[in-house]
């Protein structure tokens, strides 16, 4: 399949540069066999029906971008993506490195909070390894010092209401260097709104890497090779949407990272408990095993998440639906609109 297939024109003044206030005014295209409407996200009651479960990913974004300097006072910016083993992380580093040099982590006053040391250079991936010093508590150095990693497209600094507004309300495990967006929508109120009327929620874990920015860079979709996500489809999560089918209801998948999971998970032709490191490529003709709906945000040009929402909506569908979204003035990406399947 050629990649260009998942191309579209995105005026740069669509793309949202702050989250909606509040959550749920977001607006939301519909997509109900192939029929487009256009509703806001606090219409979600009246689209889902009593017996239908909601997969929320429960992932929560680290402060995980640090300015750092080199002893020769260079300056280089740190990402970290998640732990390699005891007390080493792999990274992205902004500037050059070599291992063995020792750099210094800054705090937000520009005052060193940590030394930590470049062991590896993957000059494939582009990552790197460092190491801190034993003992470091980095989650709790990250949660002080760290600035949250917002996505490369929004043209501005994180600011200190970004530590809760990039984040969803129920995320409780600390992993991901980007949220699960479709999830920023939903709220307290909205959740206990659905529940109110039958609507179910699970939880998953997908720790979402800094790979999921990248845009699918070969001519032929089939031979891009996706970057590697953790995630946890566990037992309780595999119970509820069981019983979801069961009693005729349907599996709704809030964002691209909670269908990769579960769909992850059923990969043996069987929905099991499962977690390890997925490298699921979901494009057509691709169709999915567990997942019935989704709820997910507008996506980057030729991205493997463009890739995956095709297999609910077909590619002629996607491109319609994306035209009628940039006619619409629709806000995309991360801080932007949502998007209703079933």
């Amino acid at each position: 399949m050629d990649t260009s297939l998942f191309d579209y024109h995105l005026p740069q003044d669509l793309i949202a540069q702050e989250a909606m206030e509040p959550r749920d005014a977001a607006r939301l295209m519909t997509i109900t066999d192939g029929v487009r409407d256009h509703r806001i996200v606090r219409d979600l009651p009246g689209l889902l029906r009593p017996g239908d479960l909601l997969v929320l990913n429960r992932t929560r974004v680290i402060p995980a971008r640090f300015a750092a300097r080199k002893a020769t006072g260079g300056e280089l910016e740190v990402l970290l993506i998640h732990p390699a083993c005891e007390g080493a992380w792999v990274c992205f580093i902004r500037g050059k490195v070599r291992p063995g040099l020792v750099i210094d982590l800054l705090d937000h006053q520009g005052a060193p909070c940590a030394a930590v040391t470049v062991t590896a250079c993957d000059d494939d991936e582009g990552t790197r390894t460092i190491a801190f010093a034993p003992g470091t508590d980095v989650l709790a150095l990250a949660d002080r010092a760290g600035h949250i990693p917002l996505p490369p497209y929004i043209a501005r600094a994180d600011r200190p209401e970004d530590r809760e507004r990039y984040q969803t309300v129920f995320g409780d495990i600390p992993g991901s260097v980007a949220a699960p967006t479709a999830s920023l929508h939903l709220t307290p109120e909205l959740l206990a709104r659905l529940a109110q009327m039958g609507v179910r929620t699970t939880r998953v874990e997908l720790r979402i890497g800094p790979g999921t920015f990248k845009p699918v860079d070969v001519d032929r979709v089939e031979d891009f090779r996706i970057h590697a996500e953790w995630c946890h489809c566990p037992k309780e999560a595999v119970a509820d949407i069981q019983a979801t089918k069961a009693a005729g209801g349907r599996v709704i998948c809030v964002g691209t990272t909670a269908v990769r999971t579960v769909e992850t998970a059923a990969q043996g032709g069987v929905l099991a408990p499962w977690q390890g490191w997925t490298r699921l490529f979901c494009h057509p003709p691709w169709k999915p095993r567990v997942t019935d709906g989704l709820l997910t945000n507008f996506h980057l040009p030729r991205s493997s998440l463009l890739m995956l929402v095709s297999c609910f909506t077909g590619v002629d569908g996607l491109q319609a639906a994306y035209a009628d979204a940039v006619a619409r003035r629709y806000r995309f990406f991360s801080y932007g609109d949502a998007m209703l399947i079933l």
